[in-house]
Formats: C-alpha cells, structure tokens, sequence
C-alpha cells in the first residue's frame, strides 16, 4: 500500500515505522505536522495515501483529513488510555506492564476505534530508554497488525464504549508532579521522577543557584550527605545526596531565560562550570563489579575468555573527553588475556557519533568539532588496527553517522532486530570520518556505500544484514540483549576455528595495509571535514545549531536533503 506517516518529528519511533513498513513492501512516506495543517493537506494531496499512520504526534491530525482518509494514531498507552502524557503517568505510578493501542483518529483525543493493541513490560529504566525499547517494540507490532487488518478489509475495529474498554483519562504531567522534595523523597522516588522525563522535558530545581532541569538519574551505594547536597562529580556527572541515600545525574539543561546561548542539554559539570568548586572529583575503576550501584558511563568485565567493555554516553552522543576515556578503556580491555572482546551489548544506544551539544556550547565551535572528530577516529582505528582477538559491535539500540562506523570497524556486528542504523552524514551537513570510505564500502560495496551516503535513509536491522553491514540479528527484548550476547560470545570463543580467524584477519589486514594505509583514508576524510568545520557559511553549523536546539527542520519532507546540503558533501 502506499502509507504516509504524519509526525511531529522523525524521531525513532517515526524512523523505525517507515523501515518496518518499507521492508514489508509499502511504499512510504512522511510529512511533518509542525508544519502546519496545509502541509499535511498538501503532502496528502501530493502522496495518495491508502492509509495514513501517526506514529508520534503533537497535534490533531486535520478534520478534512481524517474524514476523508482513514487515519490511525499511535497510543503509548494501554486500550482506553487517553491523554497526552501515558508514558509519564504509568513511571509515575510504578506500572510493571503497560502497551500500545493503534486507534482511528476521530475528534476527541484517543477516542477512536481500536484496531490493534499490544502489551509490554516497563522495567525500571528511562522514559526515553522506554520509548526506544519496549515501547517501540509494542508499537511496531500494533501498527503491523492494524496495517494488515486494514488491508484485508474484513476487520471491525473495536469501539471504545465496548464494555471491554476501561476508559481513563491522564491529563498534562506537569512540572509540579515532577518535583522532588530532597528532604522528604527517598532515593527510588527521586529515580522515578528522574527517569520519568529523563530527556524530556527533564525535572525543573535548582542547584547552587542556577535553574536547571534535571536529565537522567542512576542510584548511589555508597556516597552520602545532606538531603539536596552535591557531595561529586564523575566524568561530567554530578552525584546529589537524597534523605536515605544519593543519585547520579549526567545532563541538566539551564531554564531558557533571555539571553541564555546554551538551553540545551550538556554534561551536568559543563552546566555548572566555576560553581562545582570544591565538590571533589571521584572517579572509579572501569572494572567495578557487576553489584555496584553506582554510575559508570564505561565498565569492563571478563568472563572466560571472553572481554565486555559496555559504554553508555546520554543520546548517544560522544565528547572528544568521553572518546578519549573509551579509548583508554579499549586499551586496558586490550591488555587482557581474552579471545573475544565484545563492545556495547547494552540495552539504550550504541553511539551516534559527535556530540554536538558539546560542540554547539565552545567557545570554539569548530575547533572543538575538529577536536572531536579527531578523538573518535582515535578509537576507531584502535578497533580497526586490533589483531591478536576477535572483536565484537553489540548493538542493544540505535546507531548512527560515526557511531555506525565505530560499528563496522569490528569483526562481528550483532544488531537487536530492533535497532535502526543511519550509515551517514549528509543531513547533518558533514562528508563523514571514522574511516567510513574503508570501512562501508568494505563491508557493503562500492556501489551500496554510495548509495547510503547519498540517499542519507534510515536502514532497519534486517535491511542491514542483507547490505552485510550486521552479520547477526538477535531476536530479543532489550532487556534480554546483553544476556544474548554473553551467551554467543562465549560460543564464539569456543568455537574450534577461532585462532584460524585470528590469523586470517592479522594477515587480512597487512593485505589491506599494503594495498592503501589506514592513515591515507583518515587523512583524506580529515581534510574534507578540516574544510567544512573551519567554513563558517558552511551548512554544517547551522544545521548543528538548529537539531541541538530542536528547530523544526525547513522543509515538512524529512526524508528529502535540505537543501542546503545539496553538492555540499557528495563522496
């Protein structure tokens, strides 16, 4: 059929919609509402549609659209669940299941008829962690299921005044339900008002006299102090003392107040600069065992002859500091007796390159994006250049531009079916690093790796595997991946021919050496990119500007280029 997606923002959710249904055979596309009602009327003028889906919308869906074209919403909530808040209010409420309802857009909010519904679990974890998990799995499947109830023309969708039907509304979640009470609340209850709007639209307080919002929250064991005390900080996070214990918090955003340049989330350190002094600085081992409660961004463990250095950055953005320490990091995983070494395997995202908050927030802006980009080549030619084992990417989540090639630089690719991967750069602006014109093309062709570049499209997991950028799918939960992965890497390095693959890559790669250095491919990225950042009418920095910053794109057709990136970095 041919489907239009009618969004608020192509975020994942809306990304992994389209590749489902793309891979399923329909022909896709996507308008933006925060472009207004004529947009969407235009884009469905324009388009066609047999049927229009919303994965993540803000708005209403205009009434001459829906009248006139079948139009299905996507609820995060459970069958009768109303509101524009379900997510925040089942964290809130400590709700252990919940699910997602596909419903027919009518002109009360989440009152249409219910053409599918599917349950799911909410562990403890963040609302975006969620959204992007469980959640989006739930969903995924709900759409799948009423698209093809649609198709066949046979089915009735279930009205909501069926008895069947537990209706209840949620209203807005309002900041004054978020609020935390660091004299009364205790250490679980700062966590789920934390994780309830971890991204957004974070918990509003203050901290040494600054307004801030809070983003993320991990628990403490061992710190202490004064209810509401910031007692450290950790590798940009800050650790915050609660009535019967502490938590850790990794971003907070300054409240947007007139003249403020950085509204946007940053490290918690970086926000509050000069007025962290005297909070003492306690980091800790990357080897911590597995009982400790406390935050790390980047630990390592062994089982066996197996190595697990898991990293989990906020977004999945990462610093020319954080890159810094995971190569740190790789290096003493490296020193280990191990055969196998397996990076990531956690439940949230892989990477997604350059963090360009960081970057937006210098005082040099292109400077430190060179400093950046420097740092995660770094690492990725450790990967790269590693050939006394076999090295594993688990990928539990998203991945996209640098983080992808951070990927595709080891051996193996394992990729939760669930995972949708962005092998470019071009919409933001970029030629790309990370030795992606070695890497992609090695893996996927010349021709495919062009093609991906240039088309600049979201490609889902089973998508990728038959490109030959994944070369296993796991078929699991998020919260089973990283059990999944344990168990394939230790089959791995089982496996009889393990030290013949060894061999083969350590003679693989002098081959490659010999054929073109590693270091011609980097320095020939390296000086597209030198030319872009230091280019100050270069569409990169506008466009950096403007996804930090959440500006609604130009144009309404997300997957079309914006146009200022048109001729900019064709490979």
């Amino acid at each position: 059929m041919d489907i239009l997606l009618v969004a608020s923002a192509f975020n994942s959710l809306c990304q992994r919609v389209y590749v489902e249904l793309a891979e399923r055979g329909h022909r896709v596309d996507v308008v933006l509402a925060t472009h207004g009602d004529d947009a969407v009327r235009a884009a469905v003028r324009a388009f066609g549609p047999d049927l229009i889906v919303a994965p993540m919308l803000k708005t209403a869906v205009p009434e001459d659209v829906w009248r006139q074209h079948t139009c299905l919403i996507v609820h995060p909530g459970p069958p009768g669940d109303r509101g524009p808040a379900s997510l925040d209010w089942a964290i809130a409420d400590g709700a252990q299941r919940w699910g997602v309802t596909v419903l027919q857009a009518e002109a009360a909010m989440d009152a249409g008829d219910i053409w599918a519904s599917v349950p799911c679990a909410l562990p403890p974890a963040g609302k975006s962690d969620l959204y992007r998990g469980e959640v989006s799995d739930a969903a995924v499947a709900a759409v799948l299921l009423a698209v093809e109830r649609f198709a066949d023309g046979s089915c009735k969708p279930l009205r909501q005044s069926d008895p069947s039907v537990d209706v209840v509304w949620r209203d807005v979640f309002r900041q004054r339900r978020r609020h935390i009470d660091w004299e009364a609340d205790d250490t679980a209850t700062v966590l789920r008002k934390l994780r309830g709007a971890d991204s957004q639209p974070g918990v509003l307080d203050e901290l040494l006299g600054l307004e801030v919002f809070l983003h993320g929250g991990h628990p403490e064991d061992t710190l202490r102090g004064r209810p509401g005390e910031l007692l450290a900080t950790r590798h940009g996070a800050v650790c915050r003392a609660t009535r019967d214990g502490a938590v850790w918090i990794p971003e907070l955003r300054p409240r947007r107040i007139s003249g403020d340049p950085h509204p946007f989330r940053r490290p918690a350190a970086d926000v509050l600069g000069d007025r962290l002094r005297g909070v003492p600085e306690i980091p800790v081992p990357i080897d911590l065992p597995r009982q400790r409660r406390t935050w790390a961004d980047i630990r390592y463990r062994q089982h066996g002859d197996v190595g697990f250095l898991t990293f989990a950055f906020p977004g999945g953005a990462m610093s020319s500091a954080q890159c810094r320490r995971l190569l740190a990091a790789y290096r003493h995983a490296l020193e280990r007796p191990t055969s196998v070494l397996v990076l990531g395997g956690g439940r949230d995202f892989f990477s997604n390159g350059i963090h360009l908050n960081v970057i937006e927030a210098a005082a040099d802006p292109a400077g430190e994006s060179w400093t950046n980009v420097n740092a995660l080549n770094d690492v990725v030619e450790a990967v790269l250049r590693t050939t006394d084992r076999l090295v594993v990417a688990a990928l539990g989540g998203n991945a996209a531009a640098g983080g992808v090639m951070l990927a595709l630089a080891a051996d193996e690719v394992w990729c939760r079916t669930g995972v949708v991967l962005n092998p470019h750069y071009r919409r933001m602006g970029l030629y790309g690093s990370e030795y992606w014109t070695y890497s992609l093309p090695r893996r996927a062709g010349a021709e495919t790796a062009a093609r991906l570049t240039r088309e600049a499209l979201p490609v889902g997991a089973a998508a990728a595997a038959r490109l030959g950028l994944v070369d296993r799918l796991v078929p699991a939960a998020p919260a089973g991946f990283g059990h999944d992965v344990e168990r394939l890497a230790e089959a791995l390095a089982a496996s009889p021919d393990l030290r013949a693959r060894v061999e083969a890559k350590r003679a693989g790669r002098e081959r490659a050496e010999a054929e073109r250095a590693l270091a011609e491919y980097r320095r020939d990225e390296l000086a597209r990119m030198r030319r872009i950042f230091f280019a100050p009418r270069a569409p990169y920095h506008a466009l950096r500007s403007a996804f930090v910053r959440k500006t609604p794109p130009a144009s309404p057709r997300p997957l079309a280029l914006p146009a200022t990136t048109s001729g900019t970095v064709t490979p």
